[in-house]
């Protein structure tokens, strides 16, 4: 294995100051999430320094989310549209079709969240926009057999979803009820 000396501009080693500068870059200037072993590629370190640093960038205020696709800065007034909040409830098998239903109202899941006995709000990143990160997010599930939040709460949990117009929002839930996946009185 050979190791990468990543130079700051001065041709001197990166230090963990510059290199925290230059993820926070990364990160800013991508359209998309960057994954911690592409960061940690990019920057000679190991993906384990990556976690570390932004754990220590989310402690000094950094907004950074971790989705299952990667590190993305959260910068709401900059995604536009509108959210919601929708509560929901399914087993395990019907995760993909909700997912699929979501996405193909064109809305993009962002987050799931239950409310755990013990811990509170638990909140999971999602930023599901598209049929492929569905298949991806599934894919990660039952590979890692990680299992889902909402097993924690009998598969009741509550999405916050983002869509252009209240018009798609409000489509979404007539769909969503005609399947029998949103939680009603």
């Amino acid at each position: 294995m050979t190791s990468v000396l990543v130079l700051c501009c001065c041709g001197e080693p990166m230090g963990a100051q510059e290199r925290r500068n230059r993820i926070l870059e990364i990160l800013s200037a991508s359209p998309k999430p960057v994954t911690g072993a592409s960061l940690a590629a990019r920057l000679g370190v190991t993906r384990q320094v990556i976690v570390q640093d932004i754990a220590l960038l989310r402690a000094q205020g950094e907004s950074i989310l971790a989705t299952p696709r990667g590190y993305t800065i959260w910068d709401v007034p900059r995604s536009g549209g509108i959210t919601k909040l929708i509560a929901v409830k399914h087993d395990f098998s019907q995760t993909r079709e909700e997912l699929l239903t979501m996405v193909n109202a064109g809305v993009e899941v962002v987050d799931v969240i239950v409310e755990h006995p013990v811990y509170g709000q638990l909140t999971g990143q999602l930023s599901i926009a598209t049929p492929d990160d569905v298949e991806r997010f599934m894919e990660a599930i039952e590979t890692t057999q990680s299992g889902l939040l909402s097993s924690l709460t009998d598969g009741i949990h509550l999405h916050t979803v983002k869509a252009s117009d209240k018009r798609q929002l409000d489509r979404l839930e007539t769909i969503l009820q005609e399947k029998g996946f949103l939680l009603s009185d």
